[in-house]
């Protein structure tokens, strides 16, 4: 999960100085610099898992 969210705030939050423009800009992919909530807003919410009862031995 972590690379996901370096790997995108690298490509479409960061202006970089060679293009100044984020490089997702650069490919066409977006018209806009995202900020890093719009990211965390892509993660999806993981319910915690059910755990068994408790066995005492």
């Amino acid at each position: 999960m972590a690379r996901f969210v370096v790997y995108r705030d690298y490509n479409y939050c960061k202006i970089h100085k060679s293009l100044r423009i984020a490089p997702a800009m650069a490919a066409g992919v977006t018209d806009t610099v995202w900020e890093l909530d719009d990211i965390v807003k892509l993660i999806p919410e993981e319910e915690p898992k059910k755990r068994g009862p408790y066995k005492k031995s």
